[in-house]
């Protein structure tokens, strides 16, 4: 069956159900990662002129790599999969696109050839091939992480194996994700003297997806793994709190309720997941329904990025209420008493009810109450 997407039109075999995840070589939910992934393209080119090399590491159908060739990207297909290989070369000649299309493993192409701008979209996690990626790509590495599970710590083993790191199953999941995904793959760029900054970084539905930009020094990759840390929470009353350093060093009991349950996770990235800036020219690169199925879903993540506090956990604000025995309000007026009371606060991209502040839970909680009650 043909669609379209994009701009560009598509043969994808068999009948497509959309939001099914298992699909080989086409998933519908993932329009808005390949939305952005376009945009950022565009951002990026912008920034850095002679990007010009862009290598869709694991291609399925093309999908990716056929929009970025229309946008005038040198592109490169790479995939295991013989099927794959054959619909992304017939789909490249059917929108009149020029691409390089690679039967092998993507391991040894990405440690043979050098790239600009590298593009990971496996199936599950993409550790295996990170090492590969950072060390011949030139200027970004984009990835995207599917295992959620093992991410966010709700697959505990799985996770450790994974990424090298304790992740635990926190009600800031989503963050939790993130932040174990941003510290492993800076550690794995760190083992090339290779440093990255995170871009652009979003937790939506199912994946998480980051662009890292490199910068190619053993001084910038010491400064990355200076962003490594961990983050200690108490899983009776939802404190928590943040250290930097790959050594833990566990709070035993909680400083808050004085509980004895408390959890010890990382390495995570403790930094900024994004540059605001950067967001702000995707955001603008981000054109007509048309051309951007997603558009406008694309720009009002943006908009959250942009604003959100750079806090590396982040809260539920109906969780919070549950535990207090309280009921919850407005976001905006929950929100507007934490400023009025001297804190930072914002949303988080992560759900509706999701927030990020410099207050602790104790000083939320003496900041909000009044209103709750």
């Amino acid at each position: 069956m043909r669609i379209t997407e994009g701009g560009v039109e598509l043969e994808v075999p068999g009948e497509q159900t959309d939001g099914v995840e298992e699909s080989v070589f086409y998933n519908p939910r993932q329009e808005l990662n390949r939305d952005l992934t376009i945009a950022t393209l565009r951002a990026y080119r912008e920034r850095e002129e002679r990007a010009e090399s862009y290598l869709d590491a694991m291609t399925a159908s093309g999908i990716r790599g056929v929009r970025a060739a229309a946008d005038g990207w040198d592109v490169t297909c790479s995939d295991v999969n013989e099927d794959a290989i054959d619909l992304a070369r017939s789909n490249l000649a059917r929108n009149d696109c020029a691409g390089t299309v690679e039967h092998r493993n993507v391991n040894a192409l990405m440690h043979e050839q050098v790239f600009d701008v590298i593009d990971l979209d496996p199936y599950g996690t993409p550790m295996p091939f990170a090492d590969a990626a950072f060390a011949n790509c030139r200027d970004l590495v984009c990835v995207t992480a599917t295992d959620t599970a093992p991410l966010c710590g709700a697959h505990f083993n799985s996770g450790v194996r994974s990424y090298s790191a304790v992740p635990r199953n926190t009600d800031y999941h989503a963050e939790m994700g993130v932040r174990i995904l941003l510290s492993a793959l800076a550690r794995s760029a760190a083992r090339f003297d290779v440093g990255v900054e995170p871009i652009l970084t979003h937790a939506t539905s199912h994946y998480v997806r980051t662009y890292l930009e490199l910068e190619h020094k053993a001084t910038t990759a010491d400064a990355a793994i200076d962003e490594l840390g961990h983050i200690h929470h108490c899983e009776d009353c939802l404190y928590r709190e943040h250290e930097g350093g790959l050594l833990a060093d566990p709070v035993e009991t909680c400083p808050h309720c004085d509980g004895n349950r408390m959890l010890t996770a990382g390495p995570v990235w403790l930094g900024t997941i994004r540059d605001t800036e950067f967001v702000a020219a995707v955001r603008e690169e981000v054109s007509a329904p048309d051309e951007f199925g997603t558009a406008e879903k694309a720009r009002e993540l943006c908009d959250e990025l942009e604003s959100e506090l750079d806090e590396p956990t982040h809260y539920d604000q109906h969780k919070l209420c549950r535990n207090w025995g309280l009921p919850a309000n407005a976001m905006d007026d929950f929100l507007a008493d934490l400023r009025e009371a001297g804190y930072e606060a914002s949303r988080a991209h992560y759900g509706g009810t999701t927030f990020k502040t410099d207050a602790s839970v104790g000083e939320i909680r003496a900041a909000t109450e009044e209103n709750l009650v």
